[in-house]
């Protein structure tokens, strides 16, 4: 029993499917049957998928992502750092609903003071020379930076593919790639005639905030120096040798809301790191200590492309939700015609099936029950009378019935058929009304009129044997008697009753019909 209510569930299932009343929902973010988004490399798979050749449709052409940012721009070291700055554009392309790669030029300022008295380090010449022969050998370091890096990174996105949602509107996503930097750090070693920094006078043991004013005030900020570095310096900007070219790896996160279809806000730290101690111009103890740029940023991205030709960027898109509206209202899949158990074959299951034993063609109605349009107890299948009124009723077995004369008509029933009506003789094969028969007919015409409810039959005989030659003759005869009746007497054909029979050939016969 419960294997057919499950087989009866899934053929109710398959009936609404199919049905083209009911509702159809079509995905938000991209249609796996709009070809408009696919290019023409890809028309083949496509044709095979809208052709139920493949299982998977084409990947459509997606938007590109523009985005600008700004923010926070530190770099971790030695040297602890004060907020610095830093902006970029970058270019984005998805390569599928989750990875995207991402080019992107950063361009930044950096700063940092100490505020402790430290050995002075030598790397590249020993810019702190003049400062460190008036401190013991001791220094204050301090730097700026300016950065340019150019990165390509693959951005990993984690909540675009949603199993109780369709489109995303929210997306977080992690990042790791590669950067080539080149930073230009220099410090303030010598004041503006050249001499060194005299740190004397600065009491060492105060409060942090108080020893940095008190540094702060002594500095001219002039960074005339290169910071000391290891190896790999060019010649570009303001002084000689002052470029450091350095290799770096990428790591960070990020979140973006989407704003609209073309355009979303986000905010995102990433870390690049160039395995180099010198980024802040000072090295930790012994050179271990590896320096690293934090970017804290708020950025701007903007979707690139015509929306009647590309789809949003695939990491907003939830490839979940064409799968989802396919299943709960098929548009492409082929779904199979339902076979539901119907043992009479009248079109009611055996489920719903009242009357399971039906014969076959017989009408039933929805509940499988052969039809009695005329309520008379006989099914229309076997009613020879499909409506017989209710005051003919009872029936017989072939739902045949017996309607009382009216009342008024009774009397008239009686007087037709007390009538006496002429034959009509006919001379050889003729089929023509004679001057002869025509009085006769005149008397006829003259007794139906005088008793309008009176009917007529008229009778012809196909002689003997009844051969197609006689009947033929017969029906010529009785339609000229009654066309004449008709035509030229006033009769109304619908009177007449017209009959063969075997028997004399020569006459047709007129009477009474009621």
């Amino acid at each position: 029993m419960a294997s057919k209510k499950y087989l009866l569930l899934a053929g109710a299932v398959g009936l609404l499917s199919a049905s083209t009343s009911f509702a159809q929902v079509q995905p938000t973010g991209y249609d796996a049957l709009d070809s408009t988004k696919v290019s023409k490399g890809r028309m083949v798979q496509q044709n095979n998928f809208l052709n139920h050749q493949s299982n998977f449709p084409a990947k459509p052409r997606d938007m590109w992502e523009l985005g600008f940012s700004g923010g926070l721009h530190l770099i971790d070291g030695t040297v602890p750092p004060q907020p610095g700055f830093a902006g970029s554009v970058s270019l984005r392309k998805a390569l599928g609903h989750t990875f995207s790669l991402r080019a992107e030029y950063t361009g930044s300022f950096d700063y940092g003071q100490d505020y402790k008295l430290v050995p002075s380090v030598i790397a590249n010449g020993n810019p702190w020379a003049k400062t460190a022969a008036l401190n013991g050998g001791m220094i204050v370091p301090n730097y700026r930076s300016k950065n340019h890096q150019l990165s390509l990174d693959m951005i990993a996105s984690l909540s675009n593919i949603l199993f109780y949602r369709a489109e995303p509107q929210v997306n977080w996503y992690v990042l790791a790639g590669y950067s080539f930097v080149v930073a230009d750090v220099d410090v303030d070693a010598v004041d503006g005639s050249g001499n060194g920094y005299n740190y004397s006078g600065i009491n060492f043991g105060a409060k942090r905030s108080d020893i940095r004013k008190a540094i702060k005030d002594l500095r001219d900020k002039d960074y005339e120096s290169n910071a000391p570095s290891q190896g790999n310096r060019i010649a570009l900007g303001r002084h000689d040798d002052n470029q450091l070219l350095r290799h770096a790896l990428d790591l960070g996160t990020g979140i973006a809301f989407k704003i609209t279809k073309h355009f979303n806000l986000g905010v995102e730290e990433k870390v690049t790191m160039p395995f180099d101690a010198y980024l802040d111009g000072y090295p930790g103890p012994g050179g271990s200590s590896k320096d690293f740029y934090s970017y804290t940023s708020i950025r701007l991205n903007f979707n690139l492309g015509n929306a009647s030709r590309r789809v949003q960027p695939l990491w907003w898109i939830n490839p979940l939700e064409y799968a989802y509206s396919e299943l709960s209202s098929p548009r492409h899949m082929k779904l199979p015609a339902p076979i539901l158990p119907d043992a009479d074959g009248d079109g009611v299951t055996d489920q719903f099936d009242r009357e399971p034993n039906t014969p076959a063609g017989a009408p039933v109605d929805s509940h499988g029950v052969a039809k009695d349009t005329d309520g008379d107890g006989v099914p229309d299948y076997k009613d020879k009378q499909l409506i017989t009124p209710t005051y003919c009723q009872p029936v017989d077995a072939d739902g045949v019935g017996k309607c009382p004369d009216p009342e008024c008509c009774k009397n008239k029933i009686a007087e037709c058929s007390s009538l006496v009506l002429p034959s009509v003789s006919f001379k050889g094969t003729a089929t023509k009304v004679g001057q002869d028969q025509e009085a006769i007919l005149a008397s006829v015409a003259a007794t139906l009129k005088s008793n309008p409810s009176c009917n007529v039959l008229v009778t012809g005989h196909a002689g003997a044997k009844g051969k197609k030659g006689g009947v033929d003759l017969s029906s010529r005869r009785v339609d000229a008697v009654i066309d004449y009746l008709s035509d030229r007497q006033g009769i109304d054909r619908g009177r007449f009753i017209k009959q063969n029979t075997p028997g004399e050939s020569g006459t047709v016969d007129l009477a009474p019909a009621n």
